[in-house]
């Protein structure tokens, strides 16, 4: 798991920006598959709505070119991790190959199977629109959701979001970064200081933050025209409410991209999105404790923002039995 507990969960909670710079040298993609296919969950599940949601997924603002942003970060995902990526330079960007995929793209922007490519992969290249297939490569190829924040405009003018967590992307794209955080319960902080922070990531440094939660919807996948509003179903037990949930996590990366010509600072914004049984996500009784501790300090705005409000009571009695007697007594 990529989450830390020390940087992530804040006690008293509250919805603030977080950011840390990175140590040099510091890894931030993840390639989406080893060699071994059976544990590449982020690769199916971005597979799947690729295939069914493309429009809702890959968006671009009108009049933006995503070019330099997309050479950044192929070039920093190359360095990190070339059995994942590879770039052979060319006329027009050159061929990207992902060899645990087993699928390159071509100087043409044309799919092109080097020796072990899934079949499905390859239909799913072939479908998509020619100026959308090197991202598509890069989004299978690792873990990780994409976005680019424009430092001129402060604007979010490309998205590459196939596992959003409970928000639209479709909503998102053109938006200021303050806009883009407008419906987040209790977001004065962020929001207030969404100028400094735009400039700061944009800027030559790398971040990275960590964000949580606590939920019913066991997939990567939470666009929220596809999860259940429900959430749990009314009836069960601390043991069993606790059973039915999974801890939510997201790892967040800011990789800076050169200017060109002049031209305004951008930084690629990488999220990685995990999920786990609650039952499994804790290696020692003290993490269980801090987001017990964390949990009971959200305001009702977050709670009700996150769906919690019903099911808080069972889940902090259940973290304070995981916690021991460190957690205190809940409510």
């Amino acid at each position: 798991m990529s989450f830390d507990f020390d940087a992530g969960v804040h006690v008293p909670h509250r919805m603030q920006p977080g950011l840390r710079r990175l140590a040099p040298g510091a890894v931030q993609l993840t390639p989406a598959v080893a060699p071994k296919r059976g544990a590449a969950r982020h690769l199916r599940e971005k597979l799947a709505v690729l295939w069914a949601f493309r429009d809702q997924a890959l968006l671009r603002a009108p009049g933006f070119d995503a070019g330099p942003a997309l050479q950044a970060l192929a070039a920093h995902a190359a360095a990190e991790h070339p059995d994942a990526l590879r770039l052979i330079h060319g006329k027009e960007g050159g061929q990207w190959q992902a060899p645990w995929l087993g699928w390159a793209i071509d100087d043409d922007a044309q799919p092109h199977d080097i020796g072990t490519g899934w079949p499905e992969i390859g239909t799913l290249l072939h479908d998509t629109p020619p100026e959308w297939r090197r991202t598509v490569l890069l989004s299978l190829a690792f873990a990780e959701d994409f976005a680019v924040i424009d430092g001129a405009t402060g604007t979010l003018p490309w998205l590459a979001v196939a596992l959003p967590s409970m928000w639209a992307p479709e909503t998102k794209i053109g938006r200021s970064f303050a806009e883009a955080h407008a419906p987040v319960a209790d977001n004065r902080l962020i929001v207030g200081a969404a100028p400094q922070l735009v400039k700061l990531v944009t800027g030559p440094d790398k971040w990275e933050r960590f964000v949580w939660t606590l939920t019913a919807h066991p997939r990567l996948h939470g666009h929220p025209q596809r999860v259940d509003p429900a959430r749990w179903p009314a009836g069960l037990d601390d043991d069993q409410l606790a059973a039915q949930t999974w801890w939510r996590t997201e790892r967040q990366t800011f990789i800076p991209v050169p200017a060109v010509d002049g031209g305004p600072s951008q930084a690629v914004f990488t999220i990685l999105v995990e999920v786990t049984p609650l039952a499994q996500a804790f290696s020692q009784p003290a993490q269980a404790a801090r987001v017990h501790d964390a949990l009971a300090s959200m305001s009702e705005a977050v709670l009700a923002y996150r769906g919690l409000t019903q099911a808080q009571a069972p889940l902090l009695r259940w973290l304070a039995r995981r916690a021991g007697d460190g957690a205190g007594n809940a409510p």
